[in-house]
């Protein structure tokens, strides 16, 4: 049912769900997600709690490459649309402003906290907080993602444009991080 409800949420958001279509897709009575989840609000956040992990740490993060995360976050993006998706309309239509995470800090301190070793052993450049560098990497990594404004990729292009797009993230992040 969870399955269900995220591939709902991904698709039309938490206003534009529909739980009606969530219990068809899941043969689970709608009455009983709401004695389970309180209301789509909840269910919205039992999905989102359950796909965190997943969104946070679909790509394993090395502070000494951040040019090849930045690639391997583009991979997971083509390869899992809904997850960024589903971040999206969390930060629309919950969290206009600040950290996304709030309530989930320790999911990325631990990047953070290798950002700044990388940047005390001079592997990253310093002057940038190391949240701020991870948010600039993620960003990056996003530019052909579902939630572009200018371009969104698909797993289904030419091989070569995938190529010719990560070489384009190693360049840009490398420059911008890298000393």
């Amino acid at each position: 049912m969870l399955e269900a409800a995220a591939a709902e949420f991904a698709a039309y958001g938490i206003a534009g769900a529909r739980v009606d279509r969530i219990a068809a897709s899941s043969g689970v009575n709608k009455a009983q997600m709401y004695a389970w989840f309180g209301s789509k609000d909840g269910l919205f956040d039992a999905v989102f709690d359950e796909q965190l992990h997943r969104i946070v740490d679909s790509v394993p993060f090395d502070a000494q490459n951040l040019p090849g995360y930045a690639v391997a976050l583009y991979d997971s993006y083509l390869a899992a649309p809904e997850l960024v998706r589903l971040t999206s309309w969390k930060r629309l239509e919950r969290v206009p402003a600040g950290d996304i995470l709030a309530g989930h800090e320790t999911l990325a301190q631990p990047k953070y906290d290798a950002i700044a070793e990388a940047q005390r052993e001079g592997r990253v450049v310093g002057g940038i907080r190391p949240d701020e560098v991870y948010s600039l990497v993620v960003a990056l990594a996003g530019t052909w993602s579902p939630v572009s404004s200018t371009y969104t990729a698909s797993a289904g292009e030419d091989p070569g444009e995938h190529e010719r797009r990560r070489a384009a993230l190693r360049l840009v992040v490398g420059r911008a991080l890298v000393p």
